[in-house]
């Protein structure tokens, strides 16, 4: 069930549906494991561990997992969660209408200039797509320079670096505006 399409003019059709962890488990074992997602942490998982963790993912009240598809063909993993009730507890002061994101692209063996951004750029348009999302928010290991620059051309402004258990990470937030207005100068 697709829940979210955008196109992309030189792309193609950018799509987001809900994730299955056990159809979907080998997929997404390929690419967490993969030596560039290296920031996901899951470099020793197991199909069964990959499993096991979009099952706990996809089965919390506060957490949600998609698979985002390019023309049909699945391309990037999206989590949503609510910042208030995991990930930031304690280490951002939440507000009505937080999300959390986190986002991967599939490996690839001949990178595509500008895929990157269509995927942040269609994970974000899904996320205000819903009107209840006010913000979104983010959390990228400080040493993380590409998703950064990544999340700057897409309106995140940084809050600051903050100490989490199993990184340490630089915090930051979009607004629905912020979003629009970036779109907007990147168009222009």
């Amino acid at each position: 069930m697709t829940l979210f399409t955008r196109t992309d003019a030189r792309l193609g059709e950018f799509s987001v549906r809900p994730l299955d962890p056990d159809a979907d488990a080998a997929l997404l074992h390929g690419w967490v494991t993969h030596p560039k997602a290296a920031f996901w942490m899951m470099q020793d998982a197991t199909e069964d561990d990959v499993r096991a963790e979009y099952r706990r993912i996809t089965g919390h009240p506060h957490h949600d997992a998609f698979l985002g598809l390019v023309d049909g063909v699945p391309a990037f993993l999206a989590e949503r969660y609510d910042p208030a009730r995991l990930e930031l507890v304690g280490l951002h002061d939440a507000e009505p209408g937080d999300v959390g994101m986190h986002f991967l692209c599939a490996p690839a063996d001949t990178p595509v200039h500008g895929f990157t951004r269509a995927v942040i750029t269609t994970v974000m348009a899904f996320l205000f797509d819903d009107p209840a999302t006010r913000r979104v928010v983010v959390e990228p290991d400080v040493r993380n320079t590409a998703v950064h620059a990544l999340n700057a051309a897409v309106g995140f402004e940084v809050v600051g670096p903050i100490a989490k258990p199993e990184k340490d990470a630089l915090l930051s937030v979009c607004t629905r505006a912020q979003f629009q207005h970036a779109l907007a100068g990147a168009a222009a």
